[in-house]
Formats: structure tokens, C-alpha cells, sequence
């Protein structure tokens, strides 16, 4: 955990964004595989980590604006529990590292929000993405279960999302140290990376060197040399000379903040034929994008740019024709990039995504977009500093979104389907970084990885 005072300041900062009122947080609960005992992986609710800090599960806090209080609701461990587990701090023990000095047993929770829900008081809440939670509120609040999250407090989204947008360098030092371990974890798939190998045994040694450091993944790798699909979690594919592998992974820091890092590995050593140039497009636009993140700019205008320079490189390899400007207000480029240029990044990979996106990358300046590809922008508002964002852009040759786009005879001013036919079965690529947005401009995070071509491939015949 971080210094008890870290996460007395932020609570106290939420605290002064309400006038009155209860705050209300729910914890994560184990969750069974297939009986009570056998559990996955726990994992804290984020935001019950950015104020509370207490990574245990069974957990519920409260902070009540009117009265100043700050509580966190559990019990303590029994001695069956301590029985299986070992020794084990009190609930108080746990609370006062978080700067917390109130604690209270679970049994005590319905009475006070009846009384808080009798008296007319305002429970805020954020949106549940779990089904235990949704049902636990519904047993504390009386919200149908599958209703939560229509009553879910869009002050209480626009606060958190104030605060956890701006990174503080004791988060700036996680994300780092989560970087470090994607670094070797890169770097390892680039050297072990081989044909006639699966995917499986170097997603498998990745995993390996995540665990080996005593920390999780981000989130599941995708690892495939069917890089077109964008999050392409199989990987049973056996690696064959002359295809590209689209690697996308990242480890948590031990206080569970996110690294988020992607490179594109050529199996046999060397990147082939068309190859090289559409990695030197993505290379470009991503080098493009990185220099162009400073804050007062929207993170719109950064993609657009991204989508721009793709655009011309796709122009003079022969895909792309036309007037630029117009196939990109248009939308043609979704033909090879049809997601956001990146999101942000903290304790949740996409960080604070299940807070909802139209209060995390959109606001009342910048709406989203109903265009293919532009719509999937998940960040597009003002960058400010302190702000975590990934800037990943990629080319994407989808066989199913060829043959629509052509059979509707779609953007055949702008598209040269004879050339782009021909690379049906080229896959993709995708290059990405996590860059913090500064005072002065911008800092990509975390030691250098492998990207230029020439040391990719350098390690990639090693």
C-alpha cells in the first residue's frame, strides 16, 4: 500500500466534491470456479483500491459526507478461517494503513443505509459490473439487481473519474514497475518466438516470467499471428516463416497498476515484402501521435493525426487513392484501422472504462462519434497532465470487412480493392507505448523496448 496519508488525501478530495450525502463503495468478493472453495484470482474493485487500499475481499466502505465519517465495514477472520490461511490482521489493523479509523462489523451495514434511505439521504453509488455486487445492493438498497446501474450516481462517476484521471508520481512509479516486467516479457517473446512453435509456449513463458515476479497479468495476452483480430485471446496457431505475430500484453505492479505494451514480431527474423513498409507506417503514425500528446490537445485530434499518416503511407503503397482529407472525414481508413488510436491507462487497463466512457474520454466539448472505426475511440477529450494514455496504432487487413466493404462498392473513390485484395491475407499490425502527458509536453514510460524494425528483427534471429 501506499503511505496512509496518500489515501486520506484522496478521500478527503472526494469528500469536498459533495455537499452532503453517503459515499458508497463496494469490494470485491472471492468468486467460485466451481465450488465455494476453489476460487479465481482475486482482484479489488479499482476505485475500493484508490480510496481505501485494502486488498482483501468481503469488503464495503462508506464515506459520509455529512458527518465527515470514513468507515470500512468487514469482519474479522475467524478461527476456522486462520486455520486454512495462517495468521491474519484484524480488520482495524488493515484499515488504519489506509488512514482509516472507523470500523464496522457487515451486520451493522443494512441498518445504517435503512436509516440512511428512511431520513431521505442521498447513497451514491458507481456502476457494478459484477453480479454479486449488483445483487448486494439490491439486498442493501432495494434496486432490482438488473436495474443497479440505471441508478448508479453520475456525480460520484464524475468525481472518480476527476481524481483517478491524474496520476500522482507514487502512480506514476507503479506503472513503471509494471513496465519493467512487460519489457522482459517482450523481450523474451522476440527472442523465443520461432517457427513451428505455437503461440501457446510463448504466451505460456510469458506468463511464467509474470508469475516468477510475483505479480498478475494486466490482462489476457493476446499473442497471435492473426493480428487482424483485434483482441485475439486464442493461441493455437503453430508460428510459420514470413507470418507477423501481433503481441499485446502487460503485468500489474504489485499495487495492482497497469502496464499495457504491444509489438509486432516477424517469425523467421525478418519482416517480408509489404511487410516492412506497413510497419514502418504504424511505426510512423505512432512516432507522429507520441510527439503531438501535450496537454490542451484532444486526444480526437491526436488519432486523427495517427489516421492521417497512415492514410498517406497507405496512399503511396497503393490502397488507398484519392483526397485524403476527404477519405478520412469520410471514414475509408476504417478500412485498415477501425479502432481508437488509445485509452488511458492506471489501475485498470482501460482505465476506468466501468465507470463509463462517456464520462472517462468524452465530455460536453467532445462528443462520441456514430462513424465506423471513430466510434471506437474510448478517450477523445482535453489531455491534461498526469494523465496515463497508450497510443497504439495499427493496420488491421480484416477478409470479412474487405468483401462487405467491396460488395457495397463502399468508399471506391478512396479504396483500391484490387491492391488491398492481395494482402487478404496479410494479418496486422499494432505498435503501442504508454505515454504520460506532462507539464511540458509528454514521456514515454518505462526503459525502451524493442521497436525499430532493424532491432525487432535483430532479436527476432537470435
Amino acid at each position: 500500500m501506499f503511505d496512509a496519508q496518500v489515501y486520506v488525501s484522496r478521500r478527503n478530495g472526494l469528500q469536498r466534491q459533495f455537499q452532503d450525502g453517503l459515499l458508497l463503495f463496494l469490494g470485491n468478493a472471492d468468486a467460485p470456479m466451481n465450488y465455494a472453495a476453489n476460487t479465481y484470482h482475486f482482484r479489488q474493485d479499482s476505485s475500493f483500491l484508490y480510496y481505501w487500499g485494502v486488498d482483501d475481499p468481503d469488503l464495503v466502505a462508506i464515506l459520509d459526507v455529512d458527518a465527515g465519517r470514513h468507515v470500512i465495514y468487514g469482519d474479522d477472520f475467524t478461527v476456522d478461517d486462520i486455520v486454512w490461511r495462517g495468521p491474519q490482521p484484524t480488520l482495524a489493523e488493515r484499515a488504519a494503513r489506509a488512514g482509516v479509523i472507523e470500523t464496522g462489523p457487515l451486520k451493522d451495514l443494512p441498518r445504517l443505509l435503512s436509516e440512511a434511505i428512511r431520513a431521505g439521504r442521498r447513497i451514491h453509488f458507481l456502476p457494478q459490473y459484477r453480479a454479486d455486487n449488483a445483487q448486494l445492493l439490491e439486498r442493501l438498497l432495494g434496486i432490482r439487481a438488473e436495474a443497479v446501474n440505471e441508478h448508479a450516481s453520475v456525480a460520484l462517476c464524475r468525481a472518480v473519474v476527476s481524481q483517478r484521471a491524474i496520476k500522482g508520481t507514487e502512480e506514476i512509479a507503479e506503472i513503471e514497475r509494471a513496465l519493467e516486467v512487460s519489457r522482459d516479457m517482450h523481450i523474451l517473446a522476440m527472442r523465443m518466438a520461432r517457427a513451428g512453435m505455437y503461440e501457446r509456449e510463448v504466451v505460456g513463458a510469458m506468463e511464467g516470467l509474470v508469475a516468477a515476479r510475483g505479480v498478475a497479468m494486466a490482462f489476457p495476452v493476446i499473442f497471435s499471428v492473426h493480428g487482424e483480430t483485434l483482441h485475439n485471446h486464442y493461441h493455437g496457431n503453430r508460428m510459420e516463416a514470413g507470418q507477423m505475430t501481433v503481441n499485446d500484453s502487460g503485468a500489474e505492479s504489485p499495487l495492482h497498476y497497469a502496464s499495457d505494451i504491444t509489438r509486432t514480431i516477424p517469425i523467421g527474423g525478418r519482416f517480408e515484402g509489404p511487410q516492412r513498409d506497413l510497419y514502418q507506417a504504424v511505426h510512423r503514425a505512432q512516432k507522429k501521435a507520441i510527439e503531438a500528446v501535450k496537454p490542451g490537445v484532444r486526444f480526437r485530434d491526436v488519432h486523427l493525426l495517427a489516421c492521417r499518416s497512415l492514410a498517406e503511407d497507405l496512399k503511396a503503397i497503393g490502397l488507398m487513392k484519392g483526397d485524403l482529407d476527404a477519405a478520412i472525414e469520410q471514414g475509408a481508413h476504417g478500412m485498415f484501422f477501425q479502432c481508437g488510436l488509445g485509452h488511458m491507462l492506471g489501475l485498470d487497463v482501460h482505465d476506468m472504462e466501468g465507470l463509463g466512457e462517456q464520462h472517462v474520454g468524452y465530455d460536453a466539448s467532445v462528443l462520441r462519434s456514430t462513424q465506423f472505426g471513430l466510434k471506437s475511440l474510448r478517450m477523445a477529450r482535453t489531455l491534461e497532465p498526469g494523465m496515463v494514455m497508450t497510443v497504439e496504432p495499427g493496420i488491421y487487413l480484416i477478409p470479412v470487412l474487405i468483401d462487405r466493404w467491396r460488395a457495397e462498392g463502399k468508399f471506391a473513390e478512396f479504396l483500391d480493392y484490387d491492391a488491398i485484395e492481395r494482402f487478404r491475407a496479410f494479418g496486422g499490425i499494432r505498435l503501442e507505448d504508454d505515454v504520460l502527458v506532462t507539464e511540458a509536453g509528454n514521456r514515454v514510460l518505462g526503459q525502451p523496448i524493442p521497436i525499430e524494425m532493424e532491432e525487432v528483427e535483430a532479436l527476432a534471429r537470435q
